[in-house]
């Protein structure tokens, strides 16, 4: 074959590789939708299949079954969520105090922040127990990113990144909080309020840095 053909032949290659990661992309964020409408049992191959307007074949041809589809779904989340909040720590610069304070604004960010995402971490996060692997995702995910974060509050205070991280876990658990209370209650309608606590709880947490952090994330831009 000349190079001609072989040219003609590295285009449908290429062809098909982008139309099966569309595919699954597509297949993916309709199970993401359906999992923050109708939770985890009630999505099945077939509903999915119709939400993403693709046959019930390409979904068993991609994902073999639903559990494979709905792992690849968290997953495609976390990535999302991952995304989010590393473009947030590039943009911060240098200082550690505005770098925290990227980060936890990140986690209020309307990307993340929403009524269908915090639905779908709830369902899944409601299921990690049965489900191990839901776990494991979960762990590896959120372990990179207290990594982060603890290296981050172990700049700040000044102190072992094994206190730093402790210190990382006690701000995500406290907007973890605020995550599942917004969830729960639909009150807020935007990030300002739950901005506003995890700032005045991070300005007792880290004296004298803290409140640097926290008038940054009370700068924060409305709606961020």
């Amino acid at each position: 074959m000349g190079l001609e053909g072989e040219g003609m032949a590295v285009r449908p290659r290429k062809q098909r590789a982008e139309n099966a990661a569309r595919r699954s992309l597509q297949m993916v964020e309709a199970t993401l939708r359906s999992v923050a409408r109708h939770g985890l049992n009630e999505t099945t191959l077939a509903s999915v299949s119709r939400e993403a307007g693709l046959s019930q074949g390409v979904a068993v041809f991609y994902f073999a079954s639903k559990d494979r589809l709905l792992a690849a779904a968290f997953r495609h989340h976390y990535e999302v969520y991952r995304q989010n909040w590393q473009e947030a720590i590039a943009g911060a610069g240098e200082d550690p105090a505005a770098r925290l304070a990227a980060l936890i604004r990140a986690d209020f960010s309307p990307v993340v922040f929403n009524r269908e995402a915090l639905a779908v971490w709830y369902a899944y996060w409601g299921e990690a127990t049965a489900r191990p692997i839901y776990a494991e995702i979960s762990k590896a995910f959120d372990g990179e990113r207290n990594e982060a974060m603890g290296v981050i509050c172990a700049e700040i205070a000044g102190c072992s990144q094994e206190q730093g991280r402790e210190i990382a876990t006690a701000i995500d658990a406290l907007t973890d909080g605020l995550w599942l209370r917004a969830h729960l209650s639909q009150a807020w309608r935007g990030a300002d309020e739950p901005l506003r606590l995890t700032a005045c709880a991070v300005a007792r947490m880290l004296p004298g840095q803290g409140e640097r952090v926290a008038q940054m994330l009370a700068g924060a831009p409305h709606g961020a």
